[in-house]
């Protein structure tokens, strides 16, 4: 089912339709027609039945109750930095050449990923390696959750 404008003379109506298989055509059936657009708009009758309709509808509920900003997030993290200069560090072979230099070298940690967030946050925000201990906690950065400051 869907909504879909109906213009009739001058006046656009709104009405409600059902999609239907028939042999091998598709149909569509008016179930209702609601009423006018412009009046159902000006008068805000089309809000109010949309947000009855909305309240039946979980998920719905709740991008509507986050859009009016009733939702607290529980963690927010950027991705972007991480997206990007990934993306450069792979292609341009850092990553590999890294790897393969710290194969047989037999570290507690992923040394790799430990120079790949040393990087990053030099780019970004370049401060020490306390402040890029707090910096990352504000980014997604695959594979350095486990990394300690002391590393």
């Amino acid at each position: 089912m869907y909504f879909r404008v109906k213009r009739t003379a001058s006046y656009p109506y709104l009405q409600i339709v059902e999609s239907f298989r028939e042999g091998k055509s598709v149909k569509q059936r008016v179930l209702m027609t609601v009423g006018r657009l412009d009046v159902l708009q000006q008068s805000g009758k089309l809000d109010g039945l949309i947000r009855s309709g909305l309240r039946l509808c979980r998920e719905l509920t709740v991008l509507d109750a986050h859009a009016y900003g009733k939702t607290n997030p529980v963690s927010v993290r950027s991705i972007g930095p991480d997206l990007v200069f990934g993306r450069l560090w792979e292609q341009t072979g850092i990553k590999s050449a890294i790897q393969e230099l710290c194969a047989k070298r037999r570290f507690g940690f992923n040394i790799e990923r430990a120079v790949y967030l040393t990087a990053l946050h030099r780019l970004f925000a370049p401060s020490s390696d306390r402040a890029c201990e707090r910096w990352r906690q504000g980014y997604r950065i695959a594979g350095t959750q486990e990394l300690q400051l002391h590393q």
